[in-house]
């Protein structure tokens, strides 16, 4: 399981939103993406994924158009307390 923080200035986020949601959405369907959303206060944004190691999550963050005016931060933890039903989110391939 792996969070990823972004932040970045609000002025270019707001141009490339449409691009990042495309993006979002491609990750979504492929079930790579499990939730997403800004911060609050919006200072930037974090995604829930789940993937096979951290290659896989920094290929991934090379192609969000956020990643040129975005800093990055990648956590990894393995969860072990859960509502039900979440383990099999977490389940990948």
């Amino acid at each position: 399981m792996r969070c990823l923080l972004a932040s970045g200035p609000i002025e270019k986020v707001i141009e490339l939103l449409e691009a990042h949601c495309c993006y979002l959405d491609k990750y979504y369907a492929a079930g790579i993406f499990l939730a997403s959303g800004p911060q609050v206060p919006r200072t930037g944004g974090v995604i829930l994924c789940r993937a096979q190691s951290r290659a896989e999550v920094e290929k991934i963050i090379g192609e969000d158009p956020f990643n040129a005016v975005a800093d990055y931060r990648v956590i990894e933890f393995e969860p072990n307390k859960s509502v039900e039903g979440f383990k099999e989110l977490l389940k990948i391939g």
